[in-house]
């Protein structure tokens, strides 16, 4: 069975991990604060306490997963902040997947966050992938169009897996 990991397992990660769920795929969603653990076992996820801002605490949650899905595109946090989670921090998470299970990552390139912001994350992510040869798909869904952005994710994630 396909595991997914969600990465910013929110609302609309939590909606995405019911959806995967009622597709026969395993998920594990990630959250920075314990007491959000609840909500996302709830929609039907493993919950992994790892902030990506501090990307060694997320390394754990990479252990047999097959794709694994970067939500941050409505971070919140300064503008250094941000920059980081979608620039350095990003790489440095890049590089940690290499010598895992995962073979596929989504990106979520599409948000509140800066377009700028964003798009240099889609080029890491496109660089890093396309050195590695791990197929990647960037999520340009708005998140405001909950459920067009929803069939976006879960089809990004089948088209990885070659379930279609």
């Amino acid at each position: 069975m396909a595991r997914c990991l969600i990465i910013g397992c929110g609302c609309r990660g939590r909606s995405l991990a019911e959806q995967l769920g009622i597709g026969g795929y395993a998920t594990r969603g990630t959250t920075r604060d314990p007491g959000n653990r609840a909500q996302i076992e709830a929609a039907g996820a493993e919950s992994f306490v790892g902030d990506p801002d501090l990307v060694g605490t997320i390394a754990g949650a990479f252990d047999q997963v097959s794709v694994v899905c970067i939500l941050l595109g409505s971070a919140v946090g300064s503008a250094e902040q941000v920059t980081a989670l979608h620039g350095s921090r990003l790489t440095m998470l890049l590089d940690r997947m290499l010598d895992t299970t995962v073979r596929g990552v989504v990106y979520e390139s599409a948000g509140s966050v800066d377009a700028a912001v964003l798009q240099a994350g889609a080029t890491i992510v496109r660089t890093r992938c396309e050195r590695s040869s791990i197929p990647y798909a960037l999520l340009t869904a708005d998140p405001r169009r909950h459920s067009s952005w929803l069939r976006a994710a879960v089809d990004a994630i089948e088209q990885l897996l070659g379930a279609r």
